[in-house]
């Protein structure tokens, strides 16, 4: 039998006795009772409930455009490339750049914008995210000369970095704003912006 079996038989001596169990030896994780239809915290407290506002649908719809309008900055160049190339006379391989610097953005930065996201919570992600979505364009906008290529591939950087934050918020979003039979609709119409593009 082993160090184990007297913990076992303790137990199981409990349950037969309707008492709670022995306590834990050290190392051994706590016992968390779920009867009550709560989800339990790490603590063994229950967790506590999420307050429902009515604005939380207005939220997850803002969220949702915002990050439509960052989907449609990532191949909104690649349908216009022959022009592109005359007006910036640079190759089509210049002009795939556009576009994949936003793939190649993401892999670097997700794990410092996980991190943020995680330490700073939604409201300063998402201004963030915002803000480098707001910057990306108009620097875009300021790149409208046939000289200013790598202004252009600068504003598509800036605004590859703010999908990076977009693209970590939804389920975020979805389980602080939301109760946890909506969770999974709220987090498809978060998720549905970008797809929409």
């Amino acid at each position: 039998m082993g160090k184990d079996a007297p913990a076992t038989r303790q137990r199981s001596d409990a349950k037969d006795n309707d008492a709670r169990p022995a306590a834990p030896g050290p190392g051994a994780p706590e016992h968390i009772e779920c009867g009550s239809g709560s989800i339990p915290n790490g603590d063994g407290r229950s967790a506590a409930a999420t307050r429902l506002y009515k604005k939380r649908w207005v939220i997850v719809c803002l969220f949702s455009a915002y990050s439509l309008s960052n989907a449609y900055q990532w191949i909104q160049y690649g349908i216009i490339s022959n022009i592109l190339m005359r007006f910036y006379d640079v190759d089509g391989f210049a002009i795939d750049w556009l576009s994949m610097i936003f793939m190649l953005t993401y892999i670097p930065f997700i794990f410092p914008v996980t991190w943020l996201l995680d330490k700073k919570g939604l409201r300063v992600t998402a201004l963030l995210a915002n803000a480098l979505n707001f910057s990306g364009t108009w620097i875009k906008v300021a790149s409208a000369k046939s000289n200013l290529f790598w202004l252009t591939m600068l504003g598509q950087f800036v605004s590859s970095l703010a999908q990076v934050f977009i693209l970590g918020m939804p389920s975020s979003l979805a389980s602080v704003w939301f109760g946890a039979d909506e969770v999974s609709t709220a987090c498809s119409i978060g998720v549905f912006g970008n797809q929409a593009s």
